[in-house]
């Protein structure tokens, strides 16, 4: 891209800054129309070191009100973020419906400096790039404007702004070693460079590459193309996006009214099995910590199914340092603004950690596709994009392990009664259990077609049968140990 770039021509002084003054104006009417609409707005600025990206940045959101944006520098990954996957720190910070957020560098910039400096290997890159592009896509795919600009100067230029701000003790600061770095290896940063705008320069996210020779020119360039591409998304707000195929191996799963549920286990038996099994998983977290392997154990299941008391079990034999449960409830108003997947990504554990979820990323597929929280578009593509959530977690080396806790009609209807009639039990009964259990079939169906999209080799899912409880919490422990086992 960079090599054929064919450069823009500039305006002459008249005209640039009548149109600079339009594009202003512009922005300005279409920061209230993003907000109206809740079209969020992701801006990613790359380039050069010493090109102008901070001064153009700095001028670009004097035209927006500062309660709809965020500005944040995506400096090397700290010691915390390097304990997460890739994307981890760029999922955060997605911004909010209705907003803007601006990254002064990132995905590219991490990943350009990790070939440049031999950090990365080709296999790697090809990694990391397939990883940027589903983010990408995910996000468009979920109504955001993501907008990609690169900013280009030549070598002399560069060389000339380095010595210009080494001059001055202010603005020496402003010089790093990696620009010092980058104009005295620029044919290879071009190389490279060009190389990771053609692997992502995709039809819905391009890249828009910025003569950045001049500050005003930029920053009209910048300005031009941003409010060009908020007018595209604001006429586009309302279409329905093509739905993906599966590219990942799934694995064939029964259907649940294929499962026998008349499994069962002597209290005895229970006892002494529940000990042994506690001890070797406790164990093997030490090991886990140790070789700094993640594991994420995610649990769906019927209501009153025992998934509380299957956690329990679980949770009894870790370190608490180690581990976290997540209850995952209704979003809340900051999480439902956002990505459905945001408030999953903020919950992953350190490596060496085990995050446990209490429901998951699959009530998009449930409850949300069932009670008409989200469109059917949106329901279908998250099928696709949940394997590819979970591939993400895969290549970062997170152990995962889904359940579903399986009961029948009448064992559900026995304990609802339970509950309903227990006065320290009350609180685990809603109204909503009970509506719930009116659409039995329709989520029947539903999640056999969720386990029959979702089940990928690399996680697949595990049926606990739970008409009894003690038998489905020592199955869990035996698949917790054995899946641990396999990474160990």
């Amino acid at each position: 891209m960079l090599r054929n770039w064919n450069k823009p021509e500039k305006p002459d002084g008249a005209e640039l800054d009548e149109r600079l003054e339009a594009a202003r104006m512009k922005l300005r009417v279409q920061q209230m129309l993003i907000k109206e609409r809740k079209i969020p707005v992701f801006v990613l600025f790359e380039g050069w070191g010493t090109a102008g990206k901070g001064s153009i940045l700095g001028k670009l959101i004097l035209n927006i009100d500062p309660r709809f944006f965020k500005v944040a520098t995506m400096d090397i990954p700290t010691e915390e973020e390097k304990r997460k996957p890739f994307l981890y720190r760029y999922f955060v910070k997605i911004p909010e419906a209705g907003k803007f957020c601006f990254l002064d560098s990132g995905w590219m910039d991490e990943i350009t400096k990790g070939c440049l400096h031999g950090a990365m290997k080709e296999k790697e890159y090809k990694k990391r790039i397939d990883s940027v592009k589903r983010f990408e896509r995910q996000l468009t795919d979920n109504g955001y404007l993501v907008m990609k600009f690169f900013f280009h100067i030549s070598q002399k230029e560069q060389k000339s702004r380095i010595k210009s701000l080494e001059k001055e003790q202010s603005t020496s600061w402003r010089v790093s070693n990696d620009d010092v770095w980058q104009n005295e290896h620029y044919d290879k940063c071009l190389k490279v460079y060009d190389q990771y705008l053609d692997d992502t320069n995709a039809s819905t996210s391009p890249w828009y590459i910025v003569d950045a020779q001049s500050r005003k020119w930029a920053q009209l360039q910048v300005l031009e193309t941003l409010v060009n591409g908020i007018d595209t998304a604001l006429q586009n707000s309302a279409m329905a996006v093509p739905l993906l195929q599966n590219v990942f191996p799934l694995e064939k799963l029964p259907r649940l009214s294929e499962i026998p549920l008349d499994k069962t286990v002597e209290d005895q038996e229970y006892k002494i099995e529940l000990k042994e099994l506690q001890d070797k998983l406790r164990g093997l977290h030490n090991e886990l910590y140790r070789r700094k392997i993640p594991v994420i154990i995610a649990y769906e299941g019927w209501d009153a199914a025992g998934k509380g008391g299957n956690i329990k079990r679980i949770t009894g034999a870790l370190d608490p340092r180690g581990y976290e449960v997540h209850p995952i409830a209704s979003p809340e108003p900051h999480e439902k603004a956002r990505h459905y997947l945001w408030r999953f990504w903020n919950r992953l554990p350190k490596t060496g950690h085990v995050a446990i979820f209490d429901r998951t990323w699959y009530g998009r597929v449930m409850v949300e596709r069932l009670e008409g929280f989200c469109s059917e578009n949106d329901w279908k593509r998250a099928y696709n994009e949940i394997n590819e959530f979970e591939k993400e977690l895969s290549d970062w080396g997170a152990v995962i392990i889904k359940f579903w806790v399986q009961i029948d009609k009448d064992v559900q209807l026995e304990r609802f009664t339970d509950r309903q009639n227990t006065p320290e039990k009350q609180w685990k009964i809603t109204d909503e259990d009970w509506r719930n259990r009116e659409k039995w079939d329709q989520y029947e169906e539903a999640i056999n077609e969720m386990m029959k999209k979702t089940n990928t080799s690399y996680a697949p899912w595990h049926v606990l049968e739970s008409n009894d409880k003690k038998y489905a919490r020592l199955k869990a422990l035996k698949i917790v140990i054995k899946e641990i086992e396999k990474v160990l």
